[in-house]
């Protein structure tokens, strides 16, 4: 079946497959970035670690100080970049957005993590001051599971929720600075398997009770093989109910789909898995799962090339589901494809830059020294397509909702999108899968070109956007 019969088939898209065949047709000084800040403070490895996690790479201090490093000073002085918020809007097209004054406004992020961090609100307003950002409109912060003392010493975990709730303000804000935020933390560990995920999914259902917003941004997950158990198909369930509620109030989800590859954690956090195998919430057929690339452009932000991220013993997430079954969306794949899908869900959909060698910087200010830290990890992705969503909602008037069916008809057309077809993602051991031409298992249809499709991407407005019918083919073809 063709992508333009499938997602004509699908309601509201009607508008979207003929805007996308018819596109088918035509500084201040700072110091010195390094292991060690420039007041003799030294990062230890063993605090780098628990500031990393399965989905969150921190690798070093770029600058101790308030002052954000360049990226000219980041490539001179510490032999990488450090791609500023303007250079990634840049690279990705979301300053076609931005210089319109699409920044996000009227909308609300919601971001679901555990702990929080305790130092976020004052982080997020030097992170703004080193970059040139404004502070967005509002920043809530709920808890209302409860909440537990910041004390790594007896949770050591909460460093690095610490460090991954500050990139997921940090940078979601970045993208779409006029947006609110609501961060919503939970007082539990989520780790492997079933823990934490109920309270997780408990704070997704509030945000949704309370229609706190129309994006939603998820850096985190469990493999889904910790979850064949009982208490875990009740975890699959309620979450794809979850979701299918999302997804009929027009909140678009993203998931991160992490740092291991096509290897996964076991149930123990310690040893993978032998064979391929993916994360969820990422594996969800409602569900944007957002894989990693290694990003290369200039000190501009223009872009120059992507290939798959695999280094420094972290690689982009993606494979196929042993879960969830093809979604209608996938059905228009190619037959090569479909041959290894098997008729089950494979993922990412798309991408972002995750690399912590050409990554970006977070201000934290929880550990010693305070500064600017180099960060990587598909947890960049998910909130960083959070704000171009932001943007975009803004853009099209009314919230764009479920993103899938979207991007699968835009890149059956050949536009929108930065065609990665360099690199895998085999990792640990565990063959993974190849870049190709188009849509792959290593990065979905590649990183936002919104450039490419901004002339015509109004389109997008018109045409009747019914989730409630979209939904119920989805759920329906998965069953």
């Amino acid at each position: 079946m063709s992508a333009r019969r499938i997602v004509q088939s699908a309601s509201g898209l009607a508008a979207l497959i003929a805007l996308v065949f018819a596109l088918g047709t035509s500084g201040a000084s700072a110091s010195t970035p390094s292991g060690s800040a420039a007041n003799g403070g030294a990062v230890s490895t063993s605090v780098l670690k628990q500031l990393s996690s399965k989905y969150l790479q921190v690798t070093g201090l770029a600058s101790a100080g308030q002052q954000a490093p360049t990226d000219a000073q980041c490539r001179a002085q510490a032999g990488q970049p450090c791609y500023s918020p303007q250079e990634i809007a840049h690279a990705y097209g979301v300053d076609q957005l931005l210089n319109r004054g699409d920044n996000g406004k009227g909308q609300t992020i919601v971001i679901v993590d555990s702990f929080g961090s305790p130092t976020l609100r004052s982080d997020l307003a030097n992170f703004d001051a080193g970059y040139g950002l404004p502070a967005p409109p509002s920043l809530r912060i709920l808890s209302p599971l409860g909440t537990v003392p910041y004390d790594p010493t007896a949770i050591p975990d909460q460093i690095g929720w610490a460090a991954e709730t500050t990139l997921d303000v940090e940078w979601s804000h970045a993208m779409a600075p006029d947006a609110k935020i609501v961060l919503l933390t939970s007082p539990v560990d989520e780790t492997e398997g079933v823990q934490g995920m109920p309270q997780f999914d408990f704070l997704l259902n509030y945000a949704l009770r309370h229609h706190l917003g129309h994006v939603i941004s998820e850096s985190w997950g469990a493999t889904e093989n910790t979850l064949f158990t009982p208490q875990g198909q009740q975890v699959f369930n309620s979450f794809e109910n979850t979701y299918a509620r999302a997804a009929a109030q027009g909140v678009t989800a993203f998931a991160s789909t992490g740092d291991s590859g096509a290897s996964n954690p076991e149930l123990n956090g310690t040893t993978v898995y032998p064979y391929p195998t993916v994360g969820f919430p990422a594996s969800s057929p409602l569900v944007t799962a957002v894989g990693g690339t290694s990003l290369t452009a200039d000190t501009s932000g223009n872009y120059e090339s992507e290939t798959v991220w695999n280094s420094g013993g972290g690689a982009g997430g993606g494979g196929i589901s042993q879960v969830f079954r093809e979604p209608f969306y996938e059905r228009a794949l190619p037959r090569s494809v479909q041959s290894v899908l098997g008729g089950s869900r494979g993922i990412p959909d798309i991408s972002w830059d995750a690399d912590p060698s050409s990554g970006i910087l977070i201000y934290l200010s929880f550990l010693s020294p305070a500064g600017y830290y180099f960060i990587g990890g598909t947890s960049e992705g998910s909130p960083q397509w959070a704000g171009l969503v932001s943007d975009l909602n803004e853009f099209l008037h009314h919230p764009i909702g479920f993103l899938n069916p979207y991007l699968y008809a835009l890149g059956a057309a050949g536009v929108g999108f930065h065609d990665v077809t360099v690199g895998n993602n085999s990792l640990n051991g565990v063959s993974g899968y190849d870049a190709t031409p188009g849509w792959d298992l290593a990065t979905g249809w590649g990183t936002p070109d919104l450039a490419q499709l901004f002339g015509d991407i109004s389109s997008l407005a018109h045409g009747n956007h019914s989730m409630k019918s979209m939904v119920a083919r989805a759920r329906a073809m998965n069953r």
